[in-house]
């Protein structure tokens, strides 16, 4: 355990390290990129029992039920690998862009 731990005085204040990582999804349409972001408490947050949690920068499964890939464990590796798993095994669905109509122009003759 690193000294910046004990840096916490108090729960509530929930001191953490961040970790980032990325990683390419190769799928039929193409290539997606994530942004992976992994928190390290230095005591785990009320309501836990672990100090990793890492979640991704977009959703995944759009079309059906989106959500986020996350995951908490006692490690930076089984957050990761949880996160990761999550990505691996959902579609990333890019939402269609609607068209919007263009805006009539107007007289510039007024």
């Amino acid at each position: 355990m690193s000294d910046w731990v004990h840096l916490q005085a108090r729960s509530g204040e929930l001191l953490m390290q961040l970790h980032h990582f990325s990683m390419v999804k190769q799928q039929s349409g193409g290539e997606v990129a994530f942004a992976i972001t992994v928190k390290e408490f230095a005591v785990p947050p009320p309501g836990q029992r672990v100090r990793f949690y890492a979640e991704a920068d977009k959703a995944v499964n759009q079309g059906t039920a989106p959500f986020v890939p996350c995951g908490w464990g006692s490690s930076i590796f089984s957050a990761l690998g949880d996160c990761v798993r999550l990505i691996r095994e959902f579609p990333y669905e890019e939402e269609p862009h609607e068209e919007k109509p263009h805006a009539e122009t107007k007289d510039a003759a007024r």
